[in-house]
């Protein structure tokens, strides 16, 4: 009788589930790995110094990675570098955030409402045609070559990807959570507060992501233009006298950045969307 009981749970686990445990395990992306996003860089970074030790890689083309170290650690002893990079994290979260309001807004409206879309969804696709640097010169005419151009030319950058997939990820919700909605007698409000904006927040997320990518792309390109301050002008004028060591640890400046703000949107995506199953959280 003992001997039953222990065996019975053990029977209860039927083949066809034991099969879908190892198609899973079989079709997945395998088990989740630690630091994933630092993985590549850090390989990049290793073959960069094994490169540089070795002579393949002349210190003409690019400084070897100890003395872009040491070029670092003076420009931040100094507080160049420091300055530099408070001007341009200040620029950059401006522009990200008056394009993200602006987008989100525009995209509420275009997707909650045929009228909305009607106004708004033709003129926010022509700006999509036209790439933001692409205003750079209408923006100098009419605005200077000061910060304000610069941080409307990074919001630009950013309004387009959050407008695009939060509108798509409004109006992909299955129509039959609007029939269930119904079934339950919910007001339009209560629908759009507990089944639409849910619905929407991945759409959000990943324009969030691509928003943040074009807010580091325009950034790069708009301290590169009469600028007296950023890391985009500690570049140019390195350039200007072949300080080769400089112009990397700005690149590397900006990669970092692109890193971190982009493991932050990856962090609040899984934390937000923790109730989603996808093969990202097997």
């Amino acid at each position: 009788m003992a001997s039953a009981a222990v065996e019975a749970p053990v029977d209860a686990i039927s083949p066809k589930t034991v099969d879908q445990r190892v198609v899973r395990r079989r079709l997945g992306p395998g088990p989740r790995i630690l630091g994933t996003l630092w993985i590549g860089p850090v390989l990049l970074l290793g073959l960069w110094v094994i490169t540089s030790a070795t002579g393949v890689l002349d210190p003409r083309t690019l400084s070897e990675p100890w003395v872009v170290v040491e070029t670092a650690q003076r420009l931040i002893a100094d507080g160049r570098l420091t300055d530099a990079l408070a001007t341009s994290a200040y620029r950059a979260s401006l522009g990200l955030v008056i394009g993200v309001a602006v987008g989100l807004a525009l995209a509420l409206l275009s997707g909650l409402s045929r009228v909305g879309e009607a106004l708004i969804d033709g003129p926010v696709q022509v700006k999509r045609a036209i790439p933001s640097l692409a205003l750079m010169p209408l923006l100098i005419l009419w605005l200077g070559i000061g910060e304000p151009m610069k941080v409307i030319t990074i919001a630009l950058g950013v309004l387009i990807p959050i407008y695009i997939h939060t509108h798509n990820g409004l109006r992909g919700i299955d129509s039959r959570y609007a029939e269930l909605a119904e079934t339950v007698s919910l007001r339009r409000g209560q629908f759009v507060r507990h089944v639409v904006l849910p619905g929407a927040t991945p759409g959000f997320l990943l324009g969030l992501r691509f928003a943040v990518l074009n807010a580091l792309l325009s950034l790069v390109v708009v301290e590169q233009v009469n600028a007296t301050s950023g890391i985009g002008h500690m570049i140019t004028l390195a350039s200007s006298y072949g300080q080769t060591e400089i112009i990397v640890v700005g690149l590397v400046v900006y990669a970092l950045l692109g890193l971190v703000t982009d493991g932050i949107v990856r962090f609040i995506e899984r934390k937000a969307l923790a109730w989603r199953r996808t093969l990202e959280s097997h």
